[in-house]
């Protein structure tokens, strides 16, 4: 649906109002002022499609404050991951990727069957949750979680197999 012009005009004043403080609110959670505006023009990305109904809420400012907040809990989590994924491969794999002798991860992604490689790079490339994949790609979420469980696998032997070729 398209927004009539009081509409986007009461959106860009609620944003103008609460972007700032909200800002400030996710930069606390996250430690990070830059990854905390990324979130929060997520969230309002999130809102417009959703203004009509969301406008009539007793408080929009809630709904916009706990997807921030989920967001910034799923970056931190996607982070962790990604840190458990990185201390599985030997520190002797890490080379300066100026030698050519880094790990190949694009090399390692094109190995995967590309529904796995779809699940991947939507995930921890892109950010997106396993509902938002299994949307985007027309399958079910346990759909995704399989091929996403199945591509961290792959790609974790892959990177272990090709640091031991390094070493």
């Amino acid at each position: 649906m398209r927004l009539t012009e009081t509409e986007e005009a009461a959106l860009r004043e609620f944003y103008t109002a609460q972007q700032p403080r909200l800002v400030g609110v996710i930069t606390l959670l996250t430690g990070s002022r830059a990854e905390a505006e990324d979130i929060v023009q997520e969230a309002f990305v999130r809102l417009v499609p959703r203004w009509q109904k969301i406008s009539r809420y007793e408080s929009p400012e809630a709904w916009v404050r706990l997807v921030a907040v989920r967001l910034a809990a799923n970056r931190h989590r996607n982070a962790a991951r990604f840190a458990v994924l990185l201390r599985r491969v030997p520190p002797t794999a890490v080379r300066d990727p100026a030698d050519g002798d880094g790990i190949d991860l694009e090399r390692a992604l094109a190995e995967l069957p590309m529904p796995a490689r779809q699940v991947a790079v939507l995930f921890h490339v892109c950010d997106l949750s396993v509902a938002q994949i299994a949307e985007a790609l027309g399958v079910a979420e346990g759909t995704v979680k399989s091929r996403l469980s199945r591509a961290r696998q792959a790609l974790s032997q892959s990177l272990t197999l090709r640091s031991t070729d390094h070493g």
